[in-house]
This record gives C-alpha cells, structure tokens and sequence, in this order.
C-alpha cells in the first residue's frame, strides 16, 4: 500500500546552509550532457548552441579578462563578455544546455533558477551573496526573468559584482536581455539597471518547438474526483502520494516562502490534486508556477481532476506580461499528467 502525506500539512525550515548545498542541477538534470542533448534537425541554431557551450566551458578557468568594469572602462579593445545568455522558448533544451555547461566546467560553481538566487540575496544578505559567490569560477541563472523593479536593481548590482570578480555567468529566459521586465512593471523608469545586465552577455539563440509535445497525443482529461485517489493507489502501488485539495494547497501555497518548495515535495513521489480549479489571482499564479518548476524537476506524476492544466490559468494571464512563465508551467505540468495516466516518461 501507498504511503499518503497531505502537502497542506508541511511547513518546512530551511537554513542558509542548506540553500546553499542546493546551488545544483535537479534531480532531472542531475546526469544529462552536451552528448545527450538532442538537437533538432530542423533547427540548426540548436547544434550551434552545443557547440557554443561547448567552447565556453572549455574557456573556464583561464584568464579572466578583468572583470566587468575593466571591460567597460579599461583600455583597448573590448574583450569577450563575461557571460552567455540562452534566449528561446519554452521546451527546446536550454535547461539540459545549462547543466551540461554546470557539470563540465571546473568548480567551484552554482547553479539555480532566477528565484532561488534572489531568495539566496534574502536569507544570507546581499553582501554575503556577493562574498559567497564571488569565489565561484561560474555561476549559472536558469529561468532567468525580472518581475518587479526591485529584483531589477539586486540582479543588476549583484551580476555587476560577480562579473567585476571574474565569475563567469550563464543564464537562461524566454526573454533577450534588453527586453527583460516589458510588461511587467516599468520597465523604461529601470533603463540603466536592465542595460547593465544586457551588456554582460553574448546572446545565443536557441530556436524550435516545445521538445516535450513533439508529436505527442494531447493532455489526458482529468479524472473524475471520486476515483482518483483509488486509481493513483493503484497506478503507484509502494509509492509516497501526497494527496491535497487544491484550494487548501493553494491557500498554503501563499504561507511558504517559494524558496522552501524544494523542501516541501521532498520524498514525494506523485501528486494526487483534487479540484483543480483555474487561478484568478496573479501572486498565486506566480507561486504556483515555482511549485510546478520543483514538481518537474523531481519527475513527480500527477493525478488529478477538475479543470485540465490547460486551463490552470485565466486567459487573460496566459496573454498578459507573464505568459511565458505560466506557458512553461502549463507544459511541464501536461509533462507530469501524461506520465500519471498515459504511462508516458516525463519529457
């Protein structure tokens, strides 16, 4: 028999520490490679990503190149910037591209999505970030997004101070670097900060389709409520569910820190929701995407009723200036259901 766990019941504590000891690639990540990428034949600027990493990782470790400041004010001819940016779509292997730089590069080294790093700013303080950091030869930002003026201006001060150090740095977004907060908030009064950050990275692009739907059957309709738990006790026999009504959860959802989610779904292995319902309010919608980004690196099936994933979000959330955050947690999430029911491996 199954052992049940109530995710509405845990309220993890997270030390400083233990953010730190988390600076890796997820579990999903934990083994991939530039060998096992599989670029697109159709897209050849996915192959020239690989490549491109390729080299830069081989780069790391040697001379530094003076920092940011001497690069923008020393003398000479402008050297090779500090870092690489991965722009693309949801879904076409830039996180796989990221770890596999993470895993063949010389350490010391970090690696986290955008949130966890501010997060990491929050528990430690901004200085010893910096002091902490600074003695990384790469620091990699997955997920990379600026959604308020302040997380504009600590990115934009803390990348600068790494850069000036000599870090190496390596990002990921759906979002070229100039362009980051349009949308959100104003972005035109963060001009200077946001051109900071654009003037440290070599953009690569990185084109094609959503990897995880590529010619694969729609979403599986939810279940109806009555029989999920049964059928996930009998999908998952000896397994740990945590089985949730999905308001509660929602409702908890908002008393945690995101930066404690890892934690939270710690030792789960599939998820049982009861009630999905479509999410009205953005600062939940935002969390609930963060809690779908740790389900999806943990490979956690998911069983589920009320409305499909698809329809998690409001229209108007799925166009306005978050939209590509809640398309990348629709994707994953429709990843994590066709695994619970059409036995299908998390894409």
């Amino acid at each position: 028999m199954p052992t049940i766990e109530h995710l509405s019941e845990r309220t993890p504590n997270v030390s400083p520490e233990q953010l730190l000891d988390g600076f890796e690639p997820s579990y999903r990540f934990g083994e991939v490679s530039f060998d096992n990428y599989i670029p697109d034949p159709q897209q050849p600027s996915q192959a020239a990503a690989v490549q491109r990493m390729r080299e830069f990782a081989a780069s790391i470790g040697g001379a530094s190149g003076g920092g940011f400041l001497g690069r923008l004010f020393g003398g000479g001819p402008r050297k090779a910037k500090a870092g690489l940016y991965l722009d693309g779509g949801f879904g076409v292997g830039k996180t796989h591209l990221l770890a596999s730089l993470w895993h063949a590069a010389p350490g010391p080294k970090a690696f986290g999505t955008f949130v966890e790093y501010t997060n990491l700013v929050g528990a430690l303080s901004f200085r010893k970030t910096v002091d902490v950091l600074k003695g990384y030869k790469l620091v990699c930002i997955d997920e990379f997004e600026l959604d308020d003026p302040g997380d504009t201006v600590l990115m934009s001060r803390l990348m600068r101070e790494l850069s000036d150090a000599g870090v190496r740095l390596v990002a990921t977004s759906n979002t070229l670097p100039g362009a980051l907060g349009e949308g959100r908030f104003a972005a035109t009064d963060f001009k200077r900060e946001i051109q900071v950050l654009a003037d440290q990275f070599d953009v690569i692009r990185v084109d094609g389709e959503d990897y995880r739907h590529r010619g694969l059957a729609d979403a599986p309709a939810p279940l109806p409520d009555d029989r999920i738990e049964a059928y996930a006790e009998e999908r998952f026999p000896d397994r740990t569910l945590a089985v949730d009504d999905f308001g509660g959860l929602t409702r908890h959802l908002q008393r945690i820190h995101p930066s404690r989610y890892r934690q939270l779904i710690d030792g789960i292995d599939v998820l049982v929701l009861h009630r999905v319902e479509t999410i009205t309010e953005q600062s939940l919608a935002l969390r609930f995407v963060v809690l779908a980004d740790r389900l999806y690196d943990r490979d956690v099936p998911i069983v589920s009723s009320g409305v499909p994933f698809d329809e998690l979000f409001t229209q108007e959330m799925m166009g306005g200036g978050y939209m590509k955050k809640y398309f990348r947690a629709v994707s994953r999430l429709t990843s994590l259901a066709r695994n619970a029911q059409l036995d299908e491996p998390v894409a």
